[in-house]
């Protein structure tokens, strides 16, 4: 009976940590044509997707600390309430404005779902093999979500309007919160400390400039005054956050935390892999719609060996990181991942789908055996009391990489593209239409659409030649930089991650088990 109701439990939280991951690259395979019916500009079309990871990954800290104080139980469902609210609003805003600000609150209500999903967990499950069994297939389900949110968009874009993906978001949240109000347990720790704001304020505030900078640092210029004061107010009010911290009594996070070699090898391991994994997505998603000329649910199904390759990797990984330690499945993961990155560096117009899908299993494969082992180490570091904000330190570094990833990414990949651009594209191009054409691939095709319209065939070949070539060498580039971030990832975790981490002992809760209703 106990066996059937951790089950039940397992099913719950880990259909809702899917639906929250699935909303982080879902709208990748919608960009082309909310370009087209918002009118959205290349910056617009990267807050969109950046909206929903920054204030997910500001606010987990704060959520998690009120699941552990307040119940998680409680946290979880606010937290899908307004996820579900602010996806049905999503689905209808006419504007790219509203559609950002509907990402955020999304971002915020899915702040209070991640950690909690994760600390229930590790206070049902509290035997090691249990808890790597849950989060395995936890972690399973947070890669496949990333990767098979452009599988589900664009399966939806293919039979309706782009505001469909947002609606079937809404109704899949409400219908998993009817299971989790009836099955899962409530647990939290009386003990944990009021909210620290100031902490909470700083830490948004700092990430939001950084991320700012490095989305508007390819319109601005890297070296224009804009980019660098938004990188130094930034990181000044990071360092502020950090002194906050260590000064207080009960601080939001125990930055002490991260002077452990071993913890910080773990999280750095989780965020770079999802820094290179959003970031990754974040191009191939356009270079099969545009490049290759998948239609939305052609190139949703072409990321399958992706998705299914995490989902395996994800469970193997963390049944291994029991049997033979975390450091070896972790190091093994990471270089298979920047193997497989460095591979897709090498992708042409040409390049058959049977080599894409060999790629696309080495980076699944690589991406699994590294993020479940990785977060089972972390947890396995912190009491069950503080799992809530053991789960949002966790989830706030894989957020805030998933975040950066796309900011750095296709911030580089952007300037990568203009500059060749603006050294290439002809001269007879001026106004608008030598602006769409150096903003992206998708305004420069456009334009060459409508110089063939025009009867100029040759120049629209011309033009479209010269876009999707700058377009490989930009997705060269942020390849490239995605695999040396997991390469250096990979040298971290093996000479800074233990072989097997450090457990807390604990009892499982009894009221992690008891009743479901709180």
């Amino acid at each position: 009976m106990r066996k059937n109701r951790e089950n039940v439990i397992l099913l719950a939280l880990v259909a809702t940590a899917y639906i929250v991951t699935v909303e982080i690259t879902i709208m990748n395979v919608a960009l082309p044509t909310l370009s087209r019916d918002l009118s959205a500009t290349t910056t617009e079309l990267q807050w969109v997707v950046d909206a929903y990871n920054l204030f997910l990954g500001a606010g987990v800290l704060a959520a998690g600390s009120l699941g552990d104080r307040q119940g998680r139980k409680g946290a979880l469902l606010i937290g899908m309430g307004i996820l579900a609210s602010a996806s049905l609003v999503g689905g209808y805003v006419d504007t790219s404005d509203g559609l950002i600000i509907a990402r955020a609150v999304m971002g915020l209500g899915s702040a209070f779902i991640l950690p909690t999903t994760l600390s229930i967990l590790a206070n049902v499950f509290t035997e090691r093999r249990a808890r790597a069994r849950a989060i395995g297939l936890w972690g399973a389900s947070t890669g496949l979500g990333v990767a098979s949110g452009p599988i589900v968009g664009g399966w939806l874009l293919g039979r309706y309007w782009w505001g469909s993906i947002f609606v079937f978001l809404a109704v899949s949240t409400a219908v998993v919160a009817i299971l989790v109000m009836f099955f899962v347990p409530t647990s939290r720790d009386p003990k944990t400390p009021p909210i620290d704001w100031r902490g909470l304020s700083l830490s948004s505030l700092g990430i939001g400039i950084l991320v700012l900078g490095i989305i508007e640092a390819p319109q601005w210029g890297w070296e224009a005054i804009p980019t660098i004061a938004c990188f130094a107010i930034g990181a000044l009010v990071v360092l502020m956050f950090i002194a906050v911290q260590r000064r207080i009594k009960d601080p939001m996070l125990d930055v002490s935390l991260f002077s452990d070699m071993r913890y910080t090898a773990a999280t750095s391991s989780v965020a770079i892999s999802f820094f290179a994994l959003n970031g990754f997505i974040f191009l191939i998603t356009q270079y099969m719609q545009l490049v290759k000329n998948y239609n939305p649910l052609s190139m949703g199904l072409r990321l399958l060996p992706l998705a299914f390759s995490i989902g395996v990797a994800s469970i193997v990984g963390a049944w291994l990181a029991v049997r033979i330690g975390n450091k070896v499945v972790v190091t093994l993961g990471l270089l298979l991942f920047a193997a497989g990155l460095a591979w897709a560096a090498l992708n042409t117009a040409g390049t058959p789908f049977s080599t894409m899908i060999a790629i696309e299993t080495a980076l699944g494969l690589g991406f699994g055996l590294t993020s479940s082992p990785a977060t089972e180490a972390i947890m396995g570091t912190v009491s069950k009391e503080k799992a809530g904000v053991g789960a949002a330190v966790t989830d706030a570094t894989r957020l805030c990489g998933a975040t950066l990833g796309v900011a750095v990414i296709g911030s580089m990949a952007s300037s990568l593209y203009y500059n060749r651009m603006n050294s290439t594209l002809s001269a007879e191009l001026h106004g608008s239409a030598a602006s769409d054409a150096t903003g992206s691939l998708g305004g420069a095709l456009k334009q060459a659409r409508s110089i063939s319209a025009g009867g100029d065939l040759e120049a629209a070949r011309q033009l479209s030649e010269t876009a999707t070539a700058a377009f490989l060498h930009s997705m060269k580039g942020g390849s490239l930089l995605a695999a040396g971030a997991v390469f250096v990832a990979a040298l971290i975790a093996w000479f800074l991650l233990p072989a097997r981490p450090r457990v807390h002992n604990s009892a499982p809760d009894p009221a992690a088990l008891g009743h479901a209703v709180e």
